[in-house]
């Protein structure tokens, strides 16, 4: 994913002040007007960060905001609404929204936040533990020497559990990390977290009370 930008603005004043300020910092903006143009495109091509308005013609920004981060954990997403209650920020939050701006906003904050987030997503190329390697950029993970037969799933989740190294995450945590969604089947995580131990990765220990947490010993 390179650093391609969506902007989801039905107000064709605001899309233009946003996409010029940046294009100034160097990001390749795309606008779209509805949400139905908005969710084509994605079919295609998975932005690094979305930036949605709440209310659309076509539809809301928040169900897009759920069915994005449902697809795609790994895009950033940033709410850009009038609408500025507490109530609205926190759903918003809740569905997965990384940050949220209300209207007015200064488009040099909006800048920063969105390189912010871009930081925040950007990918690590190889994360190694002893005899265990994962590479991001072949989708492989390698064993003391062999190649792991991993689906993406079962990828994603080990490189969850390797990033969190040492802490304890929840059914919940890993369900919403690497399936994109809070409540859900636990025992999906289950059955895949003992898939990886099959394959030797004895690494993943069991928090009883809490879910799973990865540990390296050498």
């Amino acid at each position: 994913m390179d650093k391609k930008i969506y902007l989801l603005e039905d107000d064709k004043s605001i899309a233009e002040l946003v996409k010029c300020a940046l294009e100034m910092s160097n990001l390749q903006v795309t606008c779209f007007e509805t949400v139905s143009t908005f969710l084509a495109a994605t079919e295609g091509c998975m932005p690094a960060v979305a930036l949605l308005d709440i209310m659309l013609p076509d539809g809301n920004g928040l169900d897009v905001l759920a069915k994005l981060k449902q697809k795609s954990p790994s895009t950033g997403v940033i709410m850009l609404s009038a609408l500025g209650q507490e109530t609205d920020k926190v759903k918003g939050l809740n569905l997965g929204a990384d940050d949220y701006i209300a209207k007015p906003f200064g488009v040099l904050e909006l800048a920063a936040r969105v390189n912010a987030l871009l930081r925040r997503f950007a990918p690590v190329a190889s994360i190694v533990r002893g005899d265990l390697s994962l590479d991001e950029d072949t989708m492989t993970a390698t064993l003391r020497g062999a190649k792991l037969e991993l689906n993406n799933k079962e990828f994603n989740l080990l490189k969850y559990l390797m990033q969190k190294e040492g802490k304890a995450l929840t059914r919940e945590n890993i369900l919403n990390a690497v399936w994109g969604y809070d409540e859900g089947e636990t025992r999906t995580v289950d059955n895949h977290i003992a898939r990886l131990r099959k394959l030797g990765i004895d690494y993943i220990e069991t928090v009883f009370g809490v879910g799973y947490k990865f540990v390296y010993r050498e």
